[in-house]
């Protein structure tokens, strides 16, 4: 049951890059309210400080946040108004807020968005891969090994998946992608939205990952990565038994072979098709690599 007469907790979504973008309802709700709850006070300062919001700061980061967040609670049952930002876009998404939402939640109080900038959303907006169903996945793991082996266990994903990369990694993260989906699939790169070095780059994981390793401005400022999903699985291969025939062969020979010859040799055998076959070797693979 929510406290009507606590206070509120308030998700403020902040600019990604122009501040135009900061809504009327959010500049006021970050004039209004008691305290802001930021990323980092430094970095929202200079936000406040263009807006001329004197609204005084605390910081809640990913190392404090729990410790805020009883602070948080008890400020809003004296009546107190908190308003959360993080440095960019909107908080909890890959940024710290999860914590405290669930914490004042769990306690009781209302809770209410103030919606504005996200980067994936953006990103999705003017990417040209499908958005009817999208599969939001964060950040990949940073080390190479782990990051393939998440990658294997998305392979097969029929949503677009929509990835945020460090610009010092995009470049090994566009040639494991195009190592794991295959060179030929659809993809956009989206890097500074609403910055003045705005640039989209889109086509298959191959062309892109080789753009990256030509162009020196690709690996620079926030990184948005979009991945076309999968094809739907193709049902025949499943449905007349065909599909068990095809493990069988896919076990024994990824067992000696790298993947891709064992899906092609696979697909020889047992008159699979051959991205049927590749998938199932990579669903293999990964699953495998899990146990």
């Amino acid at each position: 049951m929510i406290n009507a007469a606590a206070g509120r907790l308030y998700v403020v979504a902040t600019p990604i890059g122009n501040l135009g973008d900061l809504s009327a309802r959010a500049r006021e709700t970050l004039q209004s309210c008691s305290v802001i709850a930021a990323e980092d006070t430094r970095h929202s300062g200079v936000l406040l400080k263009h807006f001329g919001i004197q609204t005084p700061q605390l910081s809640l980061h990913e190392h404090n946040e729990q410790q805020r967040a009883a602070e948080i609670i008890e400020r809003l049952r004296q009546g107190a108004s908190v308003a959360l930002v993080s440095d960019a876009g909107t908080p909890a998404i890959s940024d710290p807020g999860f914590d405290l939402v669930r914490a004042v939640a769990a306690a009781g109080f209302e809770i209410v968005a103030i919606p504005g900038p996200c980067a994936a959303i953006a990103a999705l907006s003017i990417g040209g891969v499908p958005t009817d169903r999208f599969c939001f996945e964060g950040f990949l793991p940073a080390r190479g090994a782990a990051r393939r082996k998440r990658l294997s266990l998305l392979a097969g994903e029929t949503r677009t998946l929509v990835l945020y990369e460090a610009p010092h990694r995009v470049r090994e993260t566009l040639e494991d992608c195009a190592q794991v989906f295959g060179g030929g699939r659809n993809a956009t790169v989206a890097r500074e939205i609403t910055k003045l070095h705005e640039q989209t780059y889109r086509g298959p994981l191959s062309e892109l990952a080789a753009i990256a390793q030509a162009d020196a401005d690709f690996g620079r400022g926030e990184i948005v990565l979009l991945i076309a999903g999968a094809p739907e699985a193709e049902p025949d291969a499943v449905a007349d038994g065909r599909g068990a025939a095809l493990d069988r062969v896919l076990r024994v020979l990824l067992a000696e072979l790298p993947l891709k010859q064992a899906a092609r040799l696979a697909a020889q055998i047992t008159e699979a098709r051959d991205n049927e076959a590749y998938k199932r070797a990579l669903r293999l693979k990964a699953e495998s690599a899990s146990h």
